[in-house]
Order: structure tokens, then sequence, then C-alpha cells
């Protein structure tokens, strides 16, 4: 599904590397081995905002959070709380909402939280959505061709 959500986007690669495992895998585990393979390119994790807040329930958490730059996607009325993480993290905190992002980003290296995405969904309430009715409720709420994928094959039922 990501990859039919971010086909019309050149600059955005969807690593099969996880699925090639085919075991559970950390994602400390996945960075590591990301910055193995590609040690000249900029790697950027991105979560959405219920991923950050329970972020140090994650093994090696810190860790994660220290090792690439990762993009924190807030959602509308969803506060980022900074409290649950260390100093070290902390400081690595760039808050980038309201603010021209390319320029930003620059060659800063960081948390970057964005409001890039205004869109106030979660995929936890797509596959609650689904599950109940059988049906995606709100198609708007991803692309087209992801719904067709939920629809054709059943997900969440």
């Amino acid at each position: 599904m990501l990859c039919l959500a971010t086909a019309d986007e050149p600059k955005i690669a969807v690593s099969t590397l996880e699925i090639d495992h085919r075991k559970s895998r950390y994602s400390f585990d996945t960075l590591h081995e990301l910055k193995a393979r590609f040690p000249a390119d900029r790697i950027f994790f991105v979560m959405g905002a219920d991923s950050w807040k329970d972020i140090r329930t994650w093994h090696r958490w810190e860790e994660v959070l220290l090792l690439t730059d990762h993009i924190i996607v807030s959602r509308p009325g969803y506060e980022i709380d900074l409290t649950h993480v260390t100093d070290k993290v902390r400081d690595r905190i760039i808050d980038v909402r309201g603010t021209d992002r390319a320029v930003s980003l620059g060659q800063r290296t960081g948390i970057f939280i964005t409001d890039a995405v205004q869109i106030d969904i979660s995929a936890t309430d797509i596959r609650r959505d689904v599950g109940q009715d059988e049906v995606l409720d709100r198609p708007g709420d991803v692309p087209p061709e992801v719904a067709k994928y939920i629809e054709k094959y059943e997900l969440y039922r």
C-alpha cells in the first residue's frame, strides 16, 4: 500500500527490507541495516504523532531516535508532547510547523516536527472503520489506489 500511495513521488523510495527478511524486526535493526547499505545517503524515518506518543515502548527507542533523521507528522488538534523523551533526544527536535519546510530541513539533522499533512486520520482509524462497516467510509482519507486495494483484498475485515 505504501508503494501505491507514493507511486507519483519520485523522491520517495519504499524499502522492502523488512518484508524481505520474512521475520519480525525491530526498527532499530532495520535502520542500522539501511545506514550500512546507504552510508552516503540521508535517511528519514517518518512516523505519526500517535507513534511518537508511544515511542518509549519501542525496542531501543532512544537509539532509534538518535540513529537517523526523523519526521514526526502531526495531525490537526493533536498536541505533540516533548516531555516523555530524554534531554539528548529533545536537543535534536526541530519544530518546522508553519514554516517553509524545504528551507527548514536544509542540511540540519534531527527530529523534525511538521504539520505538512493536514488529515485528521490514522491507520488505526482506517482499520477500525473498515473492520466495523466492511467498507472504507471516508475514501478521501487514503489515496484512491490504496482504497481500491483495501476493498479488493478485503483488508481489515
